[in-house]
């Protein structure tokens, strides 16, 4: 159930450069890098020096900053900081102690490789990347499944920041995309004071969880083209009328790859879990233009499955393709919610369709209980009556912004822009309109204590969080 899985997408600018920055390394070895060595009393002594704080320098692959991985102790229970812990992953690129400090919540685990995000490039800043609590490694073990809530890693963020604030005294912008977003909305409800800007990327708001017609009129109503939509909404159709061709090779390909099926129990559940992710995976990932390559209806049987795993990415709905994710589906089902399509166009064709549901995605020996959306409203109702310097930007043709996070006559100082004929992007302030993004630049600048004046964005795309473009669609 791909849909049910925020994951932040990337398309266009940044994907070569982001894939062209991995580098293998290896564990505990200090790096020299283009910013030079550790020296006596400089940056790694002042990071060594933070209690429950682990260091590691690695080489940077960033001109201009030092690399360092970091392990920070947390409390499995911050209202019982004094039982169980556990290690916190934190990727950290230093520039200065004295510039902007970007705090990049993934919302999942953290990339092991260097990487810049949006408001990195805008204010020429140091970024930690922090790793979401029970995203491995940064799982306790034994794992208490109910401390997976928004507060505890909102809580997280917290500690770590005021440890950090040690040695980073500038400004702090917190940032995120997708369940990255939500992450950095939650963190900034609970501590609203512990950064000075917030920049949201393609956040979903989904505080009626009963009420999921607005993803239905987004896939009545998206993009310009009818002919696209209903190219999709007829592959969809073929892919369940081809059944057989299908799983024979799924099939095929989990018995080549060791693939198994323990958590949706059978192919046919993942093969048609698959298909009622398709059109939301092409609107998410691709752009109106894309759908000229889609193949038509009475293509070939392998053609029509080479569209489906392109898209949907039909390993993801193995065993091995969903643990990694669990913390999200614990969460989905106990606080967050998730979309629930009516599927109108292909009912009559699904045999399993009450299996698009978080629960589906977390092993049965972990215990879970929706909150019936009480933390969603409430996150809601902040929103619109305390939002203090913060940015929502959406993709206009994105079906996770069909739940946007809204406004209210409580904020201040804050912002909503959706960027025209965009998708699921973690870098979409600079495909604005050009008013929208001068003004949108010159916010998060002024949060930031960075002259409107000054050069940051450089001429060639920086790259941006490489997991984007590995995680799977939704």
């Amino acid at each position: 159930m791909a849909a049910l899985l925020l994951a932040a997408g990337l398309t266009g600018a940044g994907t070569t450069a982001a894939q062209a920055q991995a580098v293998a390394f290896q564990p505990g070895t200090a790096g020299t890098g283009t910013a030079g060595t550790a020296r006596a009393g400089d940056i790694l002594d002042r990071l060594k020096a933070i209690p429950g704080m682990e260091v590691t320098e690695k080489t940077s692959t960033l001109p201009g900053y030092r690399w360092f991985w970091l392990e920070y102790e947390q409390p499995v229970d911050h209202r019982k900081p004094g039982g169980q812990r556990f290690k916190q992953r934190i990727m950290l690129q230093h520039k200065s102690a004295d510039s902007p400090m970007v705090l990049y919540t993934s919302g999942y685990h953290t990339p092991e490789v260097m990487f810049t995000a949006e408001p990195t490039a805008l204010v020429d800043g140091n970024q930690i990347s922090v790793e979401h609590r029970y995203f491995s490694p940064s799982r306790p073990v034994p794992t208490d499944w109910t401390k997976d809530t928004i507060w505890q890693a909102a809580t997280d963020e917290h500690r770590i920041i005021r440890a950090l604030k040690t040695v980073y005294g500038g400004k702090w912008i917190s940032t995120g995309g997708s369940k990255g977003g939500m992450t950095a909305v939650y963190h900034k409800r609970f501590y609203p004071r512990d950064v000075d800007g917030s920049v949201v990327y393609v956040a979903p708001n989904d505080y009626r969880n009963n009420d999921d017609r607005a993803y239905d009129e987004f896939f009545e109503t998206v993009g310009t083209d009818p002919q696209c939509r209903a190219r999709l909404q007829g592959l969809a159709r073929e892919f369940l009328k081809r059944r057989s061709a299908m799983l024979e090779r799924f099939e095929a390909a989990a018995e080549e790859n060791g693939w198994t099926f323990d958590l949706l129990r059978t192919p046919d559940r993942a093969f048609e879990n698959s298909v009622m992710d398709y059109e939301w995976a092409f609107w998410q990932y691709s752009l109106q233009s894309d759908c000229a390559d889609l193949p038509p209806l009475n293509a070939s049987d392998d053609e029509l499955y080479a569209s489906l795993d392109t898209i949907s990415g039909l390993s993801f709905y193995t065993d091995q393709g969903l643990e990694p994710y669990v913390p999200y589906y614990y969460q989905a089902g106990t606080q967050l919610g998730w979309p629930s399509p009516k599927f109108k166009h292909m009912r009559k064709l699904l045999r399993h369709e009450r299996s698009y549901h978080p629960r589906t995605y977390v092993p049965r020996d972990i215990p879970m209980r929706f909150d019936n959306g009480r933390a969603m409203r409430d996150i809601d109702r902040w929103v619109r009556g305390n939002a203090s310097q913060m940015m929502f930007v959406y993709g206009e043709n994105d079906p996770w912004g069909a739940k946007p996070f809204r406004l209210g006559p409580g904020s201040r100082d804050s912002a909503v822009y959706v960027a025209p004929g965009m998708n699921h992007s973690g870098r979409l302030i600079t495909r604005l309109p050009e008013e929208q993004q001068a003004k949108a630049i010159a916010d998060l600048k002024r949060w930031a204590g960075v002259d409107e004046s000054a050069p940051t964005l450089r001429s060639a795309p920086t790259p941006d969080d490489p997991l984007r473009l590995q995680r799977p669609p939704l």
